[in-house]
């Protein structure tokens, strides 16, 4: 099992920047990919950006292109969403999630575990 807990989210205003931080526990960090994605109200949830276990791969999704960037950290057990440039319509519930068979995937059935969320909100 893996648990995660998000945290950095808050009020920005436009063209700021936030640092996303979600710390996993249970299953060895390095084994499993990570993945963030969002949910803004009345819209389906949103993939943004992933990361294989090595830091190898990462991807990031059509919102987050040019904008958004992972990193983790494997002795912090920390992955990291930083968000640049931010607009008001990035203003939703972000969630970070767990892929165990490290699978660096845009779709959130390839993902086993999920945070709670935590609430970004960007004003203009």
């Amino acid at each position: 099992q893996v648990q995660l807990v998000e945290s950095g989210g808050g009020s920005v205003q436009a063209g700021g920047s936030l640092r996303l931080s979600c710390a996993a526990s249970g299953r060895t960090f390095s084994t499993y990919a990570l993945g963030w994605f969002r949910q803004a109200p009345g819209k389906e949830r949103e993939f943004l950006a992933a990361i294989s276990a090595s830091s190898g791969i990462t991807y990031i999704g059509g919102s987050g292109r040019g904008r958004f960037s992972i990193s983790k950290d494997d002795a912090k057990s920390t992955v990291y969403l930083q968000m640049d440039q931010l607009r008001p319509e990035d203003t939703a519930v972000y969630y970070c999630a767990a892929n165990v068979r490290n699978v660096v995937a845009g779709y959130e059935d390839h993902y086993d575990y999920w945070g709670q969320g935590i609430q970004v909100t960007v004003s203009s």
